[in-house]
């Protein structure tokens, strides 16, 4: 069953453009990880200045393997913030399986 984790990150309202941009310049290294199946970063439209983080693993052992890994620290290194960029005030962890999922009908 897929496994997702979402990290909420808490972002200053005018500074959501330069945490865009980081992520635009991030490693890339979680790609190549084993169990690995997608990455989004969702931006609020409105409610919230909070941005989403979501990613999907084949499981949640896979996920809790890439959060080990050197990569991962590698990754979240290279993405701290230089003086001046965008730095989330929070970040929280949430983790699902999925429940239930539908896809397009091939009529």
């Amino acid at each position: 069953m897929t496994f997702i984790a979402v990290n909420v990150i808490a972002v200053p309202a005018d500074q959501g453009s330069q945490l865009e941009e980081r992520f635009a310049n991030r490693a890339g290294m979680v790609e190549r990880s084993e169990g690995f199946e997608g990455f989004e970063l969702l931006r609020p439209l409105s409610g919230t200045t909070d941005y989403l983080v979501v990613t999907r693993w084949r499981s949640e052992a896979d996920f809790t393997a890439w959060q080990e890994s050197q990569d991962f620290r590698a990754g979240h290194a290279s993405a701290k913030p230089s003086h001046g960029q965008a730095t989330a005030a929070t970040a929280n962890l949430w983790t699902f399986t999925v429940a239930q999922e539908a896809s397009p009908r091939q009529d």
